[in-house]
């Protein structure tokens, strides 16, 4: 199943009383100032969710795998990296425990 921002928006709205219009103003704000700061390079941290930082990917060498004997030269480029915070990182290896508990023996 995936989330969506409409998905949050109707939850939230749904839990607080507040106007789905509202909420969906406050959650697209949020989203904004996380990618403005991060546009400009600047590291968000939300303490008990995670971290956001840009980090420069050096350039390299690639390969085509249908002609691995030409080179593609891959650029240097910017990326968003995510570090999630201990109480997340927690509940996420919860679910993998899960998932390994659920699977039957070979």
């Amino acid at each position: 199943m995936t989330l969506t921002k409409r998905d949050l928006v109707t939850r939230i709205s749904n839990e607080t009383g507040l106007v789905q219009q509202q909420v969906l103003d406050v959650v697209q704000k949020t989203l904004d100032y996380i990618a403005e700061a991060l546009a400009k390079g600047d590291k968000v941290e939300l303490r008990n969710f995670g971290v956001f930082e840009v980090k420069i990917r050096k350039a390299r060498i690639g390969r085509n795998p249908n002609s691995p004997e030409t080179d593609v030269p891959i650029p240097e480029r910017s990326v968003v990296k995510f570090k999630p915070g201990k109480e997340m990182r927690a509940e996420v290896l919860k679910l993998g425990a899960k998932a390994a508990s659920q699977t039957p023996p070979a």
